[in-house]
């Protein structure tokens, strides 16, 4: 006897087996076996489900301690101490959240892990001024490599971030991939960049915090975008909404996607534009020290050591025991090699190197 199914009744319509492209995309992105029910993803996620007081105090908890960590790290130029910060940190919780919230249509978790997000950064920038504050004088923390190398994101380390948000997507609705997680953890900076934005606050230096805040915008964006599209291709929003998603759910799931395309680009352009910059710039530094050494060619024992940018100067670190040429030479040279016009900017240092000998040579 044949049964006639309503394709209206969201209980006929669960049951029903997904279609050819749905399987093929689940068994792959994430197999059937070991995928997560949307239940325990979302009690993962949502720190306002469940257990909502243990969760809170654990992600505070754990927050402000990762703060301490990877400040302390930063200011003491400790890569481990770094590391051990990012493994704890668990910001990647809300921002995860806030993809699951906008795949099930789900303003209200969209919102509530944003909150999470947004309190967690003003916790660590706080925490990293008042640490710059604190630190004497005589600290230079700001040319500490922990801080220089968060300071100036460019395009890879966008992409880096998109793929980390794919891999920790993937590990989270699998059950089989849960001890890939630290490893995430470790490559999606989230906690480290937001000290460096306070550091560089409190010693006065809001460019720089800028560049750090830059660089954990991207990553927040990169973790959502990707998230959205895995929890998309693993059918969640099909489970959340089934056939009941009405013409508004769909609208506002379409919104939130624009919404969140358009933060990417934003993001994403002046990522682009400082990496076009530093490219450039090292083209010009490479012409500059050529034209650094022609002009030091007549000097006996002259060198060039290092040529380098530092806002709108070019450094020219020379060792000479001779007394240098005309800079105004230099300048005239490097005016006609850059079009920015830098000004030139030469650290001579008296002496020359002297080759290593052994003893009885």
């Amino acid at each position: 006897m044949s049964t006639v199914v309503d394709p209206t009744d969201s209980a006929a319509a669960a049951d029903r087996p997904p279609t050819p492209a749905g399987r093929r995309r689940t068994f792959t992105l994430v197999p059937a076996n070991q995928r997560r029910s949307l239940d325990e993803l979302v009690d993962r996620l949502d720190l306002d489900a469940g257990d909502t007081r243990a969760k809170r105090s654990a992600f505070w908890a754990m927050l402000t301690l990762s703060g301490i960590i990877a400040i302390s790290g930063v200011i003491t130029d400790s890569t481990a101490t770094v590391i051990g910060a990012m493994i704890i940190a668990p910001l990647s919780t809300p921002i995860l959240g806030m993809g699951i919230g906008i795949v099930t249509g789900r303003a209200g978790h969209v919102g509530r892990s944003a909150l999470y997000v947004l309190t967690g950064v003003a916790l660590v920038v706080a925490m990293g001024f008042l640490a710059a504050l604190a630190l004497p004088a005589t600290s230079d923390v700001l040319t500490n490599p922990q801080v220089t190398g968060r300071t100036s994101p460019g395009v890879l380390d966008l992409v880096a971030a998109f793929a980390t948000g794919f891999a920790g997507s993937i590990a989270l609705s699998r059950k089989d991939l849960g001890d890939v997680l630290p490893g995430i953890a470790i490559a999606i900076s989230l906690v480290p960049p937001l000290g460096v934005v306070g550091v560089c606050l409190g010693s006065g230096a809001p460019a720089l915090a800028a560049g750090a805040l830059l660089l954990f915008l991207s990553n927040v964006v990169a973790l959502v975008i990707a998230s959205t599209v895995v929890f998309v291709a693993a059918s969640y929003g099909r489970d959340a909404l089934g056939a009941q998603e009405t013409a508004e759910g769909v609208a506002r799931r379409k919104r939130a996607y624009v919404a969140i395309g358009a933060v990417a680009v934003v993001v994403a352009v002046p990522m682009i534009v400082n990496t076009v910059s530093v490219t450039l710039q090292a083209v010009w530094a490479g012409q500059v020290k050529g034209a650094a050494e022609r002009w030091l060619a007549e000097t006996p024992g002259a060198t060039v050591e290092d040529v380098s940018w530092q806002g709108d100067e070019i450094i020219v670190s020379v060792r000479s025991p001779e007394a240098l040429p005309d800079v105004d030479d230099l300048q005239t040279t490097v005016d006609d090699l850059v079009p920015l016009d830098p000004d030139v900017v030469v650290l001579h240092t008296v002496g020359e190197r002297v080759t290593e000998q052994r003893a009885g040579e």
